[in-house]
Order: C-alpha cells, then structure tokens, then sequence
C-alpha cells in the first residue's frame, strides 16, 4: 500500500475533526456565555529512510531523509475571551467579563457556568433554572456579609421581615456657619437677666437710653444722675437737666456744672453759688422775679448703660432682635441671648423598640465667638435652656425629651475640638419606657458658608422585603418598605489558573479536570473581574472567522481527498500491468 493512500485518510479524518468543532461553535452562536473551541493539526511520526550524517574531512554533512505519515489532531483548545453584554432588563440576571466562573451546586456535586441567566425559585433559592442548580455564595446577617467562610446556598424568601430596631446612636455630619450672625440687642419677652455696659471715652460712640435700657452717669459735679430713659448721651459731652416746675427739685452751683436761671421778668441769669428751685423769688428788686425754669449743665465722665442679657419669647410677648448686621427678628418661642446666633434647627428621626418613629428637634446655637481659643457652639433639645422638651406624638402620646446643654468647642481652623452627647427619651407608647441615644458630632465643621448639618440615627422600623438588586461585586441588596436597604448576599466566583483546561459537562457547565487548577472562590472583587446586572453574556463565537475557517477546511478535506483518490488510481495502475 502507499504510505501517501494512508497520509489522505488522515488528514480526511483531522479535517472532518475540524469541521465538526465549526459546526458546534456555530450551533451555539446564541448560546448564553458559550465558549467557542479551536483544532489545530500536527503531523505524526515520519519514516526515516536515511540517517543524518556529520561531516568528516572530505565529505560533508548529509540530512535525513524522512517521509511523513500523515497529520492528527493536536489540540482542541476552548477560547476563553469574553463574549458581549446583552442588557436584559430582568434584575437577576448576572453577566461576568474577566477570568471567572459562577459555582453552582448539585448536593454535593460543584460545576461552574458562564452562564448568568439565574432566578429565585418558590422557596427564595437563587437558581439556574435550567437545570435548578443552587447559585453559590454569602449569606449577609443584618447586613453584614463574612465571605472568609465556604460558599453556600443562596437563599432570599420573597416578603421576607426586617425586624424594628431601636435607634441607639446617631451621627452629625457636615458644616456649621462660622459667620452666622449674632445678636447685638433684644427687645420684649419675659424672664429678663440683664447686664451693664460701661463707657469711658468718646470714641466708643454715643449711648441713647430707653425704657429697656437705662443709663446712670458719672458727672463732673458728682451728681451722677442714674436711670435716665431718654436721650443721647457721649463721654466728654454735657449733662442737661431741665427744670420747668417745683417738683423737679432744686438745682445746687457747684464745682464742674453750672445752672442757668429763666426769671419771669424774661431775664437769665448763671448764679456762681446757691440752690434753686423753680418759683423761688430771686434777687434783691422789689418785687423780686421769680424763677420760672432752670437747666443745669456738667461733663460727663463715664456712662454705664443697663442692656437685656437674655429673654424668654411667648406668643403673648414676642421678643425683637436685632442682629449684628443691623436687621431685626421677631421671635414667639425660645429663650435668646445677647451675643448668640439664632439656633440652627436640625430634626433627629430615632425610632423606639417598636419601629415608631420619633422627630427629636435639636438646636445648635453659636454661644462664644474667640478668634484666639476658636468659637463655641450649645447643643440643647430646647431653645429656652431647660435642656427638657415634649413631643405630641401623632396617636396623641407624648414623649419627654431630656439633655443637658452640650458645648461644642471648635478650633480656629474651623475643626471640631470636642463635644458629645446623649439624648434620652421617655416613652409612653408601650415601647421600652426610657431609651437613650448617643450623638457623635466627631465629623462636624465650622467654616464660613452655609450651615449644612445634619443628623442620622440608626434604628429602623419593622419593613417587609419588596425587591433586590445586584451591584457590580455580586452584591445582592434588598429594599424593604421601611426605607431600608440591606446587604442580604453576594454571589460567589471561581477561578482557574488554567481555564481553558475545563471539562464541559453540557447544560453550559463545566468541571475541574487535572489540567485546570484548583478553583480559587473568592469575590469578584477579590478576583478583579466584573458583574454587569441584569445582563447576559453572549457567545464569543465570531461568525467571520468560523465561515473563513470552514472554507479552510472544506479546501484541506477535498484536497485530501484528492490524495486518497490518485493514490488509488496509481494502485490500479501498478495492479493492471500484471495484465
């Protein structure tokens, strides 16, 4: 027989080989996340009908002379590129790129799938449906997932329960305005304190007394005349006293002032001595003019001017502030003080041990302004310093809020330097009767700008679970109807060092085999591959590239084919001359 006869059947039996690994790529060009294979040829063993011989002193070097014996199959390779994403819409739908794999089980039997197409079963069992394998991964517990464990079952029951919680600890974040105006002056209001503000040189400016706000002097005679209500006053400046009857007393010549007389004859006169009183008789003319007004004028050398420090505002009597920038507020609740800014309100939403929600009001007010320590501010639950405030709840109950007045003191970087607190409530609908709540302000700012605060306790109330979704890590998140979301699991992958070296079993699964490595299950972020929810991917199959690779193929079968024929007519011919 000739060797070229059995070379053509070989090949005939590699090219059809091939063919068939075309065929299958192309019967799963829609299949979801399928790899397509490759075969590659190479020759087998080759008769030597001479030696290779080395070259001696005349004589050089000759090769072997070799004939082939024909081609094999060398290797089917499977291409483990990613295949295009094809968004799905269906928010259980997982598509992974990179060097990774799904783990699905089957008891105790473990494969692994390209294949993303899972869903939840009756049960909450997250599974391919197709073969009702379990999708691996973590479990999370109250919303934590611990993924250094094995990978198990994923398990999500549709109307699952969320438990209420208690709120226990509550954190302030973000900016308090460094420039917020303060308080120059209050008017109104009840349960006054007030203070005295003292001036001693007339650069401080001129003093105006009001019925709020009296003023007393010091004068140059030593009269020094106290709660005066009206008038403008300055240090350096006179003190006019008018007198127009008997009631305002006398008016004595002294050192430092002096006193002018009106007399009823038209005249005025300015005494350097004596103490009068208007209606007196004044002089020796017979009759004697009465004295029918007088003034009395003297230095003034100090001023002190009673201001209110602080005041209590109700709706019956309203306080007026006037701010550092000259406007006014009017106020109906609150106590204010001089010196302070108006209260930054922020509402805390905690929740008690049966899920009811709770709006706490908690004020922040700057009470200190220090360009050398920096500014302070007071956190209180009630504007009027009782550190004590209720709440009508919407069933009608009430809950008593209590905390005591809280410094916050800030650097004059605008960081916080200390402060914290603790609110604790009082409970009258059949929650746990007191309940305490810590505020940890560590994050707060006071930089110039906006006041931006605000406060998150933690605690929720009771919620059923109404839909999931998965990020790009495999983490599956559930929404529940109390506006919470939680971490309920994260899906599991593997990966191989040799990928290419699985075994496919069917049904898009593949297997460990001695070739490809141990699994390594980890997270896909662990690993650095990427999940695209609700999204499939497609098959990696290239059209193109598979029809060129068929007419290759068709090309080397017929061409082989070729071979097995002349051999054959050349066999006849060898057998015919025997005829």
């Amino acid at each position: 027989m000739m060797r070229s006869l059995f070379s053509g059947v070989s090949g005939l039996k590699s090219h059809q080989t091939r063919m068939d690994t075309i065929g299958n790529n192309i019967a799963n060009v829609n299949t979801t996340g399928f790899k397509s294979s490759r075969t590659t040829f190479a020759d087998t063993l080759s008769q030597t009908m001479t030696g290779a011989s080395s070259p001696n002193g005349n004589l050089g070097g000759t090769n072997p002379k070799q004939i082939g014996l024909g081609t094999g199959v060398a290797s089917i390779d499977m291409i483990f590129t990613d295949g295009s994403v094809q968004s799905t819409g269906k928010n259980t739908d997982l598509c992974l790129s990179g060097n990774g794999l799904f783990v699905v089980n089957n008891g105790n039997q473990r494969y692994y799938t390209r294949d993303g197409a899972f869903e939840f079963d009756a049960e909450g069992n997250y599974v391919l449906p197709g073969s009702g394998l379990f999708v691996q991964g973590w479990m999370g517990e109250n919303g934590t997932i611990n993924t250094s464990g094995a990978a198990g079952n994923i398990q999500i029951a549709a109307g699952k329960s969320m438990a209420a919680a208690a709120s226990s600890i509550a954190t302030y974040a973000n900016n308090l305005n460094a420039a917020a105006l303060t308080i120059k002056s209050i008017s109104g209001g009840e349960n006054k304190t007030t203070g005295t503000t003292e001036y001693t040189t007339a650069s401080q400016g001129s003093v105006t007394a009001t019925d709020e706000g009296p003023v007393s002097l010091e004068t140059a005679d030593g009269s020094n005349p106290v709660d005066l209500k009206s008038g403008s006053y300055i240090v350096g400046g006179n003190y006019k006293k008018n007198y127009t009857t008997a009631a305002d007393g006398a008016a004595t010549v002294a050192a430092g002032n002096t006193v002018t007389l009106t007399l009823s004859d038209g005249s005025t006169v300015t005494p350097s001595s004596g103490s009068f009183t208007v209606g007196d008789s004044y002089g020796t003319a017979t009759p004697a003019p009465t004295i029918t007004s007088m003034s009395l004028e003297t230095a003034i050398t100090k001023i002190s001017k009673t201001y209110v420090k602080d005041s209590t505002a109700s709706s019956g009597n309203p306080v007026t502030l006037t701010m550092s920038d000259g406007s006014k507020v009017t106020e109906t609740s609150g106590k204010y003080a001089v010196g302070n800014s108006l209260p930054v309100t922020t509402t805390l939403t905690a929740y008690d041990t049966l899920g009811n929600a709770h709006s706490i009001p908690v004020y922040f007010t700057k009470t200190k302004t220090d360009s050398t320590t920096g500014n302070q501010w007071t956190v209180s639950v009630a504007t009027d310093g009782s550190g004590k405030a209720t709440i009508k709840e919407e069933d009608g109950s009430e809950t008593v809020i209590t905390m005591p007045d809280t410094i916050l003191q800030f650097t004059t970087d605008g960081k916080l330097d200390s402060g914290s607190s603790s609110v604790d409530l009082t409970l009258q609908n059949g929650a746990q009767a007191s309940q305490s709540i810590t505020l940890v302000m560590d994050s707060l700012t006071q930089y110039a700008g906006n006041s931006t605060i605000n406060g998150k306790a933690n605690g929720n109330a009771a919620g059923t679970l109404s839909s999931v979704s998965v990020d790009s890590s495999g983490i599956i998140t559930g929404t529940y109807t109390n506006g919470v979301k939680q971490a309920e699991a994260q899906v599991a992958i593997a990966q191989f060092t040799n990928a290419s070296g699985l075994l496919k079993t069917g049904n898009s699964l593949y297997q460990e085999s001695n070739n490809s490595g141990t699994a390594n299950i980890k997270t896909a972020a662990d690993l650095g591959v990427t999940i695209t929810p609700s999204a499939l991917e497609m098959s990696n199959v290239d059209i193109a590239n598979e029809f060129s690779d068929m007419i290759v193929t068709q090309r080397g079968f017929q061409s082989n084919s070729k071979i097995i024929t002349v051999g054959d007519e050349m066999l006849e011919t060898m057998i015919n001359m025997k005829r």
